[in-house]
């Protein structure tokens, strides 16, 4: 590829050598003179950073004489400095690129807003969704979350009761009992927040048609990044329990004032969390947001609450004291599997009436 070049004022002649090269991002060949070796550019064609090398002893670079015309100028000449409208257009992709799991990921987080990953090939339910939504948490990653969940806590607890039990016949052993106890907490704090964040992502890939509980080990999120969504929720607890709270504190009972302000939480929180959720932002709490969404899928949503709640108050209703250990420990586990198939609802209702709902603004 060649290019001509004018230098001097007494119409002296010049010869330039001129590198050729390949866009390692997609393949367009570029042509650029020798004074830029070892610079930094811009493509033409898809804007990716390329390394102009430096020019070849051999065979890379051509000479050609002043007097020579240019049949054709390359486009894509990094010494050109401005690049037609019209080649721009050329080099434009006719339809947008079709996003795969890892593109999507990354414009999630570079969006902060409603983005949703749709995969060509969603997949099918093999058994009656009544049956089928509970076994949700059942897929290799669910499981393995669960099992760091349920057995890191046990296993904390277990080693500080085995090590305060051991310390009454070697006293020395009572310090490391109360590291361990001491180390415990932050660690089971920060499996709670890991716990919650895996929450919000089975809302989302429920919402994308998703069947079983997704695979994040390799999106592994950051301290930040947890506690970002969890105050969010905190927030959205706040705003639709607090009255609820206030109350039963002013009156110390439950009148009928309390009773219409807990139907009030209850009926407005899951369309709430699910839209913060999928927004990533307290913008999903906007009312007339979340109002319009609760007209359009009225019936079906009075569906997903009475269902929700009717979960919620048979695990409430069971009967455990402070001395049923083993009890209290069932129940919990039943609890964390329960809402990983309560985040699944929440996903498929927004997959489902997701064109009712008209989030996408």
């Amino acid at each position: 590829m060649q290019v001509e070049r004018r230098v001097g004022t007494r119409g002296s002649r010049d010869k330039t050598r001129m590198i050729e090269f390949h866009c390692k991002n997609c393949g367009q060949t570029l042509s650029v003179s020798d004074t830029h070796a070892g610079k930094r550019a811009k493509c033409p064609k898809c804007n990716n950073r390329v390394s102009i090398p430096e020019a070849q002893a051999s065979g890379a670079a051509t000479d050609q004489d002043d007097t020579e015309p240019v049949t054709k100028a390359s486009p894509y000449n990094l010494t050109l400095l401005d690049v037609s409208q019209q080649v721009k257009a050329q080099n434009q992709p006719a339809e947008q690129p079709v996003l795969d799991e890892t593109a999507y990921e990354q414009l999630r987080r570079l969006q902060g807003s409603l983005v949703t990953y749709r995969s060509d090939q969603i997949p099918q339910r093999r058994l009656p969704w009544i049956i089928d939504i509970f076994l949700y948490p059942i897929s290799k990653p669910g499981l393995i979350t669960l099992g760091l969940i349920i057995g890191v806590r046990l296993f904390i607890k277990f080693l500080g009761l085995t090590l305060t039990f051991a310390a009454l016949g070697f006293a020395p052993l009572l310090i490391v009992a109360t590291f361990v106890v001491i180390v415990g907490y932050p660690i089971r704090v920060i499996l709670w927040l890991y716990f919650y964040w895996y929450f919000c992502e089975c809302i989302r890939e429920s919402a994308a048609g998703q069947l079983r509980a997704p695979e994040t080990i390799g999106n592994v999120p950051g301290l930040g990044e947890m506690l970002s969504r969890l105050l969010r929720t905190l927030v959205c607890l706040i705003i639709f329990f607090g009255p609820v709270l206030i109350r039963f504190q002013y009156n110390r009972a439950t009148d009928m004032v309390f009773w219409i302000l807990l139907s009030y939480a209850l009926f407005l929180f899951p369309v709430a969390l699910l839209a913060v959720v999928m927004f990533d932002s307290l913008r999903g709490l906007h009312p007339f947001l979340l109002i319009g969404s609760i007209f359009s899928t009225f019936f079906q949503y009075c569906g997903l609450v009475l269902f929700i709640a009717a979960g919620v108050f048979v695990l409430l209703s069971v009967p455990i004291t402070r001395e049923a250990l083993i009890s209290r420990f069932i129940l919990r586990c039943v609890c964390i599997y329960t809402s990983l198939v309560a985040a699944h609802l929440l996903g498929r209702f927004y997959w489902r009436y997701q064109e009712k709902l008209n989030w996408e603004v």
